[in-house]
């Protein structure tokens, strides 16, 4: 007994010694009083970093201990898309987070398939103007792109880890889906290059792991529209004329009427449903899926940019309005330290402003892909494929234009002796899908992702047999 004691208490110490590592600062973003968090035995922070004092810019951050030995797991940055959406409001509390919105934005509930199960698990409203990330300087708001976002998301994870030395030394990783496909092989390429010219401290940067990214456009609008057709979305003669007309590696293929009248018709045949997720019913209320608005603004950039249009979406389309009520109560924000739940910041779930003036957008990330895989990172892609907005195909035909020797052949992969999917493994990528998944697989198979995401971080396949 006195041996069991005594090692009982040299882990508190342990744990404590790790704790209180943290700066004030940390200390003061600790989450005390959150909606649902009762009875939780993990800690969680939140709160804003500064990025450049002198615009007074400042970044958005909810971060979730791991459930267990957090000073031993790695550590997951989580980026959603857009570009304009929240992470906080998709990854935290649709996806991935340990509390989830539920009963209209009344409470939460909580995930049992919690990715802080297997690690720590840090959530960043990014670029400023998303969600509750801000800056006091209006001419920041103009030239927001990739290479300001990168450029910011690698200052605040600086910054972080300042707050929260801790976890300096822990592996670290990038996840996120959409368009944070971009993001993420930007970001992973900021930290490799530092990394390597010694300008700053290191990021022990491991890999990074993409769900139904947005990668490559040319390649992308082949795959959204050989999706559509092929899932009955269109007919034979607009699939047609589009293979006729257009040529996505070709920016004049734009100003060729025929083009973009038909590709214009899968947009709209789309807005009939959720093209995020096929085979589910559409919000009926509040949701602007099928507001003129809303298809008006995606016609009008289609016909203006060779870019591909905005990606705003999920499993539910009414859980955004459900979000949109969580996160605009005082007590939610007051707890968050968002604000002081007197004077309440205007939160969206999506920043349209933001979208309709990006600055910059990678046209390709494929480049970055081979210079990670250059440099030993691991690289998992995976892709939910009931999802027309970044289809499957799409995917794959990024993916085949890097030129990957096989390692394990196309076959299925299981969990909990079902098929979850099918998986193919290269020299320097694993690309998986998820069976019956929409755009945001987490929302779709919380367990087989949750099961998908401990694979990617053992560096191990998830199981080939049943």
């Amino acid at each position: 007994m006195k041996i069991y004691n005594v090692l009982i208490a040299l882990c508190l110490c342990a744990f404590f010694t790790f704790v209180s590592s943290d700066s004030p600062e940390a200390m003061r973003d600790l989450v005390t009083d959150f909606p649902g968090q009762s009875g939780v035995s993990f800690r969680h922070y939140a709160g804003y970093v500064p990025v450049d004092t002198t615009n007074e810019r400042a970044m958005f951050y909810w971060f979730f201990e791991a459930m267990s030995l957090p000073n031993q797991k790695p550590l997951v940055l989580w980026l959603n898309g857009g570009p304009g959406c929240s992470s906080v409001g998709y990854g935290a509390t649709q996806e991935i987070g340990p509390f989830l919105v539920d009963n209209k934005g009344n409470s939460t509930k909580f995930n049992p398939y919690a990715w802080n199960k297997e690690a720590n698990i840090l959530f960043l409203e990014s670029p400023v103007g998303v969600g509750f990330s801000y800056s006091n300087t209006t001419s920041d708001y103009k030239k927001i792109g990739d290479d300001f976002t990168g450029r910011d998301a690698y200052t605040f994870i600086q910054k972080w880890l300042e707050r929260f030395p801790a976890y300096r030394e822990n592996d670290f990783y990038i996840a996120g889906e959409s368009y944070a496909g971009k993001y993420i092989p930007e970001l992973a390429e900021i930290v490799y290059d530092k990394n390597n010219d010694n300008s700053s401290l290191p990021i022990k940067l491991k890999g990074i792991l993409l769900g139904n990214p947005e990668t490559s456009d040319a390649e992308e609008w082949d795959g959204y529209v050989d999706y559509a057709w092929s899932h009955a979305v269109i007919s034979d003669e607009t699939y047609g004329v589009i293979k006729k007309s257009c040529n996505f590696s070709s920016s004049i293929t734009w100003d060729i009427k025929e083009c973009k009248d038909s590709v214009d018709e899968i947009v709209k045949q789309y807005h009939k449903i959720d093209q995020y997720s096929l085979y589910t019913p559409t919000c009926i209320g509040n949701s602007t899926l099928n507001s003129s608005v809303g298809l008006t603004r995606f016609k009008t950039y289609l016909a203006n940019s060779k870019e591909m249009p905005s990606l705003n979406g999920n499993y539910d389309p009414c859980l955004d309005d459900y979000t949109r009520v969580f996160y605009n109560r005082a007590d939610v924000q007051k707890a968050l330290h968002a604000s002081d739940g007197v004077h309440l910041k205007n939160w969206s779930i999506c920043n349209d402003d933001i979208f309709d003036n990006w600055a910059d957008s990678n046209p390709s990330v494929l480049p970055i892909y081979k210079k990670l895989i250059a440099g030993g990172f691991r690289i998992w892609v995976y892709s939910g494929d009931t999802d027309g907005r970044v289809p499957v195909l799409g995917t794959r035909y990024c993916i085949k234009k890097l030129e990957l020797p096989i390692k394990t052949s196309w076959r299925p992969w299981y969990h909990e002796k079902q098929v979850s999917g099918w998986l193919q493994e290269y020299e320097g990528l694993t690309f998986g899908t998820f069976k019956g998944a929409g755009h945001d697989v987490p929302s779709f198979k919380p367990s087989e992702s949750l099961a998908f995401f401990s694979a990617f971080l053992k560096g191990v396949l998830p199981p080939l047999s049943p």
